[in-house]
């Protein structure tokens, strides 16, 4: 059972315990609460360590650990203020690098506003395509297309993207070479027809012929006088 005391606590803390070190610091001093195995032990500080932001109330001052992650220092939970050594400081968050269009400002680890990069307006949205044709399909993608007028340092990789892709959507049509291809096997499809037509016609006309020869009478050849 933890003894609370007034008594032979730490200084700068006024009530303190045997088990779990210092309840309640003195004004104006944080009380930061650090593990130790199943135990808290309360110690009493001027200011927060690192990777801990101060939070006073009216009952008691407490160092309230950052939970972003890599942070250093934070201004509030969610809110980091310094990144860990090697990472860049982007609106409270740490990166490896600072997001797309951002950059170091004068050689620190914070990514400021926008990078300097003087961009043209957008064109305007190309036609709707896919795998580079533009008939035969109904649902494809379209593109429009901007350019860098001017880069910091002559760096484009630090400036916006130039390409914009979204999809869309056509009456599905069929492609010209489509047409000339079924127009082509319909006219193999017409000749063969009438090939079989003119071959059958033909079978036809032969076999009426040599119906019309066996049918012919043959004149008898007249007999000769008896000498």
């Amino acid at each position: 059972v933890s003894t609370e005391l007034s008594q032979g606590c730490a200084r700068g803390c006024d009530l303190c315990s045997e088990f779990n070190g210092c309840l309640r610091c003195s004004p104006k001093l944080f009380i930061l609460l650090e593990r130790n195995d199943i135990r808290q032990i309360g110690i009493c500080l001027p200011s927060c360590p690192l990777g801990y932001f101060g939070l006073r109330n009216t009952d008691m001052n407490k160092c309230i650990k950052c939970k972003i992650e890599n942070c250093e220092s934070c201004f509030s939970r969610n809110f980091c203020t310094k990144c860990k050594e090697g990472l860049y400081l982007h609106k409270g968050r740490c990166y490896v690098t600072c997001p797309e269009g951002y950059a170091a400002a004068n050689g620190t680890m914070e990514c400021s506003s926008p990078a300097q990069c003087e961009m043209s307006e957008w064109g305007p949205w190309g036609p709707c395509s896919k795998k580079r044709k533009l008939c035969g399909f109904k649902k494809g993608n379209e593109d429009r297309t901007r350019r860098i007028l001017q880069a910091p340092s002559g760096d484009v990789s630090l400036c916006p993207a130039t390409t914009e892709v979204r999809r869309c959507t056509v009456q599905k049509s069929q492609c010209p070479e489509g047409k000339r291809k079924k127009k082509e096997e319909q006219g193999k499809q017409d000749n063969g027809n009438r090939n079989r037509k003119d071959t059958k016609d033909t079978k036809s006309g032969t076999k009426k012929r040599k119906n019309k020869q066996r049918g012919a009478t043959v004149p008898a050849t007249p007999a000769s006088p008896a000498q």
